[in-house]
């Protein structure tokens, strides 16, 4: 890796980020989603044959019980126990989440709120180059504790039809038994418009690839989702105190996920960037996934160096990035000005990794800068607002001529009629 100057002039062109997908790309997915409108429990077999090598049934669509608890069974109980701790501490986060309905009295009108949460959730949680059981945490912890009643689980299955038994196993300790072995565009559009097997829900939740991704935005306004998300990225604020072998570990450990995963450093001080990449270098060639994470560094690692944290904040707030760790040693002021960023790390020993397994806020962020305008995955997003009103005779009498006037300015007649029938007197 090379260091590379940052400056206020040339911020933007380090701003550059994976497309989500090409013209052609979401075509193809779009036939897929359109395949299994159509067709249902027919199309999600064809489908996996096709695309994970693995024949089905309509029957074996959902994982029994039973594979459930004998997968469940296998697990280690330091594992188990690991999964259960998560999943309390994910839970103790969430719970401060939850906001109530409200109304108040306005002279004989009541105005409010009220706070329902969706009846029927779907969770994609990823498969392929690693198991995921964080992820079914991160997702159906905050749907039960906004108080989801239905909640199913998409996963594609390995080449001898299986889930993952640590997925199985984190669905067991939260009480989740829907759970099918399908995955890719097609189990998005099996979620969103149901098929035989496979009942519709009311929202789709859980990161993917890019077949995921863009079928989650096909299927929008037939079902809601949680966000668009792109390839994982974190971005390390430094200064001269830090430590490098710190640094270097966590750009690895964003750079292990997938080749297309963003890791960046930016440093006003060049011996610790120097140093940094040095330790990358050496605690590369120790891990599994060596080859993933060199290539991901290779193609979209960055090592900037800026004169003044100025600039550094500047950037930062540009990139909105998905995590955001800051080793500095002024790291709590720094955060006051940093304005978009999915999750934020303060000090040298709270790292992504705590965030992304353990501490209890929630690992599914937004990422390619949409920390511009998207939060965490949280108890918000399993919930819905309704707005409550109720007027008697007198209150609504001294309302009714101001709407009238503000609906004959739209040209909207039938509004006025209905406005003023309701005027004292009236029959």
């Amino acid at each position: 890796m090379k260091i590379d100057r940052l400056n206020n002039e040339n911020i933007d062109t380090f701003l550059d980020r994976s497309s989500l997908g090409t013209p052609e790309l979401l075509g193809s997915v779009g036939q897929i989603v359109e395949e299994v409108r159509k067709s249902g429990d027919k199309a999600l077999i064809d489908f996996t044959e096709r695309f994970d090598g693995v024949t089905l049934k309509a029957e074996s669509l959902r994982v029994s019980t039973e594979e459930i608890d004998e997968a469940t069974s296998k697990i280690s109980p330091e594992i188990i126990s690991a999964l259960k701790l998560a999943a309390e501490r994910i839970a103790t986060y969430h719970e401060r989440q939850k906001v109530g309905s409200w109304s108040f009295e306005d002279n004989g009108a009541t105005l409010g709120q009220r706070i329902t949460p969706l009846k029927r959730v779907g969770v994609y949680v990823p498969g392929g180059r690693a198991d995921y059981p964080s992820s079914v945490l991160m997702n159906v912890v905050p749907a039960i504790v906004a108080g989801v009643r239905e909640i199913a689980i998409c996963c594609p299955p390995n080449k001898k039809g299986q889930i993952s038994p640590y997925v199985l196993a984190a669905a067991s300790i939260l009480g989740i038994d829907e759970i099918y072995r399908l995955g890719g565009a097609q189990a998005i559009a099996a979620l969103a418009y149901g098929t035989e097997t496979i009942d519709q829900v009311d929202k789709i939740t859980g990161p993917g690839n890019i077949y995921v991704t863009l079928a989650k935005k096909l299927v929008v306004g037939q079902v809601g989702i949680d966000m668009l998300a792109g390839p994982s990225e974190v971005a390390i604020i430094a200064d001269g105190l830090a430590n490098p072998d710190f640094i270097a570990a966590d750009m690895l450990a964003q750079a292990e996920h997938d080749p297309l995963a963003t890791s960046i450093l930016i440093t006003t001080d060049e011996q610790i960037a120097k140093e940094a990449i040095a330790s990358i270098e050496k605690q590369l060639e120790k891990l599994s996934r060596k080859d993933i994470a060199a290539q991901s560094l290779e193609e979209n690692g960055k090592i900037l160096l800026a004169d003044n944290f100025e600039t550094i904040i500047a950037y930062v707030n540009e990139l909105a990035p998905e995590h955001l760790e800051i080793m500095t040693e002024d790291a709590e002021n720094l955060v006051d000005k940093i304005e978009n960023a999915g999750a934020i790390f303060l000090g040298k020993f709270c790292p992504e990794a705590l965030g992304d397994y353990i501490a209890g806020s929630n690992h599914i962020l937004p990422t390619g800068g949409t920390a511009r305008f998207y939060s965490p995955l949280g108890v918000a997003d399993f919930v819905k607002r309704s707005s409550i009103l109720s007027f008697d005779e007198a209150a609504a009498g001294k309302l009714i001529d101001a709407g009238a006037t503000i609906a004959s300015v739209e040209g909207l007649d039938a509004h006025v009629k209905s406005l003023q029938i309701r005027k004292k007197g009236k029959k």
